[in-house]
């Protein structure tokens, strides 16, 4: 995997921003809640996770707690982003903004929910007709 994929799945997600934060991290959030953090020197990835999957992942090689006590959240981090395999990469990603987004205020979730469905406002010009 690399930043550029990474940064292409989440973005593909319904209602993801992102921002450069602590200026060298690039964090993926969902109703202002991030979801995915990559290292912009392209070595790192964190991303939360089920207390299940949490125990299962710091197991393996390269995947530690996530540091700044994230850890507390079942937050993880890959120390190289061939830690896992492509598709279960993306798994993990998406179930990391399943999880943030299931979380979120149920009225922020309506918000995001009500976004999706209304369509585009028309543009209005200042002009007025004669």
């Amino acid at each position: 995997m690399t930043n550029d994929r990474i940064r292409d799945h989440c973005l593909a997600l319904p209602h993801v921003t992102e921002i450069v934060q602590w200026e060298e991290h690039l964090l993926f959030k969902v109703g202002g809640k991030m979801f995915a953090i990559i290292a912009l020197d392209g070595h790192s990835c964190s991303f939360r996770c089920t207390a299940e999957k949490y125990a299962e992942l710091v197991e393996m090689e390269d995947i530690v707690p996530a540091s700044h006590n994230m850890w507390k959240y079942q937050w993880v981090t890959t120390e190289t982003l061939t830690a896992l395999p492509e598709a279960e990469f993306r798994e993990r990603l998406t179930e990391s903004y399943r999880i943030v987004r299931a979380r979120l205020s149920r009225k922020a979730q309506a918000e995001l929910d009500a976004n999706a469905a209304s369509p585009p406002k028309a543009r209005q010009s200042g002009r007025r007709s004669s």
